[in-house]
């Protein structure tokens, strides 16, 4: 529900419906401040490791399970930026609803035991239209974004003071009781801010100062600002952040944005950052000093609506997080990411007990990073007996290619090309980053069986893809190429997009009328030419109709556009239609950005010259008639005149398309398979799930086998090579009913309807392998407070731990062998060693179960198959949901 007030009444309304509910305390009351060495919570320092969760690219129906399994993934923090453009979406009118509940979605943290790192910005990048600037910004008088500009510092303060203000009302501060440890300001100021000269300096001295003088009682940080204030914490983002120091002896080091992924764009690769490089870089930035490190993403989500920025980045925000867009774990990063944050959790006590580390050199790339409060105090020799005092040691090799044999504290270590080794108590081995012993988990998609069997479907229909058509009726409208609206206005020139859309639709029409003489007509015959159009620059796709029909598709960022024409003897209909695919959110001086025309606008090739249309008469239409009558909504759908669907209508440009379907049984998340479409927006009861688009990406570029080893760059281990960036697009469970939902689709460049299936996602196959090398599981540590972790001399052992998604079992046990398996997951093979019981055993322990354990020993296994080798059990295993179990599904 959008408030139209002043802003002062429509602040005390937020918070008078948020005071209706009564307010929790989730902590008792605790202060948060920091030192040197790391961020200080109810007078103890603590090594925090935080997830990055966006809510608006989430329902609320899916926060609280991703809060959980962020949590269960061993986090203390969730992250996330505050939105600007939702929740102020005009002046004065405000939305806190639904996935923009802000509120909620910090109570939900709080309640689950967590801690809430809240980035205001209000700028925020993020991949996120405009930065999640709202567009009505850019039309306040005199405005300049991001400097020592009036206009802009107070747009700027009221807002950051509106939702310091409402978290404090909420009582959601720590000092209240609250999850809120930490707040941001401002947002990769520093990359830009040469770009503004001394007006940008006094700028970031003015948001420090505003900031403080809200008096939320936490920190502020700023990232990547090397010259925050003093009392500003300034951080890091990056891929790698081991060795960034802050601006001041006074402040620890934090870590803002630990890029485990990376964006993609239609048209490109998908980038993919492994699991061992990523766990490396967490390891070194502990190592090395680090106290506070956040994941960019935890959990990346789903850019729904027309949220992405960019231009021209895809719907998915995934990341190649730890959990995917859908919700569900990705595997191994998840798991291997899990036992990294365990073993770092055990070094804690010696960590925040000592100042800085001891360094020792242990060979030309290996080093050593110890944490002792006796090392600090009477130096690290072999006489100390590092069991009487907390002690924690990380053992770096960065050689990208060899492993290397080191010798630390008495003692040899094997330690893998480029990986760090954790050990708690600075004997034992708790984890390497390099050797992963979570689970791999291979994501499937099942289409759902034909929707409404009991329909005849006419003879003419024989779809390709039947079996797994969304739907076998489908009704179609075209979308004018005319004036429509009684808005469309005239006038001289060529106005820019936004300054007309204001961002309310991608789609701005313009029209002209042109008049070609007979002469024009045998000029071109006899010479062999056609006239073209001509744009000096144009941003992000334009496409050119001629007496209604598309001739002609230009794509780009402010690229220049040379088009040829062919119009007829007399009066021609001349139609630009200029497009948004999301506003750029980098850079400075994003007000000045715009979008559409740049330049002059010509024909070309007339027999009189070139025809200058820069300043010819243009009628001006925003978006479409579909949009401007809401035929996307449930309530509203009848107002576009459909008509039936036949195959032979198909492909067609510019044409709104709907059907009805079921959801699928289950619980499993949800995805619309639009491969079959081309370039266009779609709609479920309503919700709009965003743009799509079939671009395909490079055919190179994606390497056979991505090694983790050697520095990372968001290239290097791309995926999806000569394949569309994008053809899943999420649903919501909560947007759907049992049956009869409303799908609306709008398609630009023409693709066939019939073959859009929807499909039911989940982990049917699940993989592990083990090795009796391995380390022992992390539980079995203790953590007592007076001394680091101590590892259990009663039981080493190695286990292998196999998971299902929720509310599925382990149906069976597809492979099983301890001894010397080879391949990998779904290509295992068996080695020379085996033993036979192989698969019996795992059976027994596993099927059935949503997760289940297997020691790797030879007592499990009824003894040793093959003396002085080390084994390895390898195992693949299939889930299904619990409810199929014993029944004719199966």
């Amino acid at each position: 529900m959008f408030v139209n007030r002043s802003l002062l009444h429509c602040l005390s309304l937020v918070l008078a419906v948020r005071f209706s509910v009564v307010a929790a305390r989730f902590f008792e009351p605790f202060n948060v401040s920091y030192d040197h060495r790391a961020l200080i919570i109810d007078g103890h320092r603590r090594m925090l490791i935080s997830a990055g969760i966006h809510y608006p690219r989430a329902t609320p129906e899916m926060w609280p399970d991703l809060i959980a399994k962020s949590k269960e993934g061993g986090v203390d923090v969730i992250e996330t930026y505050v939105f600007w453009n939702v929740h102020e979406p005009a002046r004065g009118q405000y939305n806190f609803e639904g996935r923009y509940d802000i509120v909620k979605f910090a109570k939900l943290v709080g309640s689950s035991g967590l801690y809430l790192f809240l980035r205001i910005g209000p700028y925020v990048c993020a991949e996120w239209n405009f930065g999640g600037f709202p567009v009505w910004l850019r039309d306040i008088p005199g405005i300049e974004f991001r400097t020592d500009n009036a206009p802009f510092k107070e747009e700027m303060q009221r807002f950051v003071k509106m939702i310091v203000d409402l978290m404090r009302e909420e009582m959601l501060f720590s000092w209240q009781g609250g999850p809120i440890i930490m707040l941001q300001i401002e947002n990769e100021y520093g990359n830009v801010e040469s770009s503004f000269g001394k007006k940008g300096k006094d700028y970031v001295k003015w948001a420090a100062g505003m900031a403080l003088g809200l008096g939320a009682g936490v920190p502020w940080v700023m990232c990547r600002q090397d010259d925050a204030p003093d009392v500003i914490v300034n951080t890091c983002n990056g891929f790698y952040c081991d060795g960034f120091g802050p601006n001041s002896n006074d402040k620890p080091i934090f870590w803002t944005e630990d890029w485990n992924g990376w964006y993609s764009s239609w048209g490109g690769r998908i980038p993919h950052r492994p699991a061992e490089d990523n766990a490396f870089a967490v390891a070194r930035f502990f190592q090395r000093g680090g106290s506070f490190q956040n994941y960019y993403m935890f959990f990346g989500g789903t850019n729904f609506g027309r949220t992405s920025g960019g231009p021209f980045y895809i719907t998915s925000y995934d990341y190649d997080a730890p959990i995917d867009e859908y919700g569900m774990l990705n595997q191994p990063k998840w798991g291997h990411f899990k036992d990294l944050h365990a073993g770092i959790k055990l070094c804690e006590p010696a960590l925040v007990a000592v100042d800085s580390p001891l360094y020792i050199k242990l060979g030309p790339k290996q080093e050593a990073h110890v944490y002792s409060e006796d090392v600090q105090a009477r130096g690290f020799n072999s006489s100390y007996s590092v069991n009487e005092s907390k002690c924690a040691a990380f053992l770096a090799n960065i050689d990208e290619n060899e492993t290397a044999v080191v010798t630390f504290h008495g003692q040899v270590y094997t330690l893998p090309p480029w990986s760090v080794s954790i050990l708690p108590d600075c004997r034992n081995t708790a984890f390497n980053t390099a050797k992963v012993g979570a689970q791999t988990s291979i994501k499937t998609v099942e289409p759902v069986l034909p929707l409404f069997p009991h329909i005849h479907v006419p003879q003419q229909l024989q779809i390709q893809k039947e079996s797994s058509c969304i739907s076998r009726t489908w009704m179609t409208v075209k979308e004018p190429i005319d004036l429509w609206s009684e808005n469309n206005f005239t006038v001289h020139g060529i106005l820019e997009h936004l300054n007309v859309t204001k961002d309310h639709s991608d789609y701005l029409w313009h029209f002209t009328r042109i008049y070609v003489s007979d002469d024009d007509i045998s000029f071109w015959e006899n010479n062999k030419v056609n006239p073209a159009l001509m744009i000096g620059s144009m941003r992000d796709v334009v496409r050119v109709f001629i007496n209604g029909q598309l001739t002609g598709s230009v794509v780009g960022h402010w690229v220049k556009v040379l088009e040829p024409l062919q119009f007829f003897q007399g009066y021609n209909d001349l139609v630009l239609l200029s497009q948004t695919v999301g506003l750029q959110n980098y850079g400075a001086f994003l007000e000045k950005d715009g979008a559409g025309f740049k330049g002059q606008i010509k024909l070309t090739g007339f027999k009189s010259g070139d025809i200058d249309l820069s300043e010819s008469l243009w009628t001006y239409q925003v978006g479409l008639l579909g949009e401007y009558l809401k035929i996307y909504d449930i309530d509203q759908s009848e107002k576009g005149m459909w008509t039936d669907l036949t195959i032979d209508a198909i492909p067609s440009t510019f044409t709104w398309y709907k059907t009805y379907f079921d959801a699928p049984n289950g619980v499993n998340p949800v995805a619309l398979d639009l491969g079959s479409m081309g370039k266009g927006q779609a709609w479920v009861n309503g919700n709009h799930i965003g743009r799509y688009w079939t671009r395909v990406a490079p055919k190179d570029g994606c390497p056979e086998i991505c090694d983790y080893r050697g520095v990372y760059h968001s290239g290097k281990c791309s995926k999806n090579c000569g394949k569309p960036t994008q053809i899943w697009y999420h649903i919501p469970r909560s947007w759907l009913k049992a049956s009869n939902n409303l799908l609306v689709i709008f398609e630009e460049t023409g693709g066939n309807p019939f073959e859009i299936s929807i499909n039911s996602r989940s982990t049917q196959t699940i993989c592990a392998q083990v090795s009796e090398s391995h380390y022992p599981p992390l539980w079995k540590w203790s953590h007592p407070d007076s001394v680091g972790g101590k590892i259990s001399i009663n039981d080493t052992t190695p286990e292998m731990h196999l998971q299902c998604d929720d509310e599925h079992v382990i149906s069976s046990i597809d492979y099983a062998s301890y001894g010397t398996p080879q391949g990998s997951c779904q290509k295992f093979s068996q080695g020379n060693c085996h033993a036979p019981n192989s698969l019996s055993v795992v059976s027994k322990a596993c099927q059935g179960r949503g997760r289940c354990s297997i020691k790797i020993s030879n007592t499990v296994f009824g003894g040793d198959p093959c003396r002085h080798v080390v084994k390895t059990l390898a195992v693949e295993a299939r889930c299904m949901p619990s409810s199929y179990i014993g029944s004719s599904q199966i």
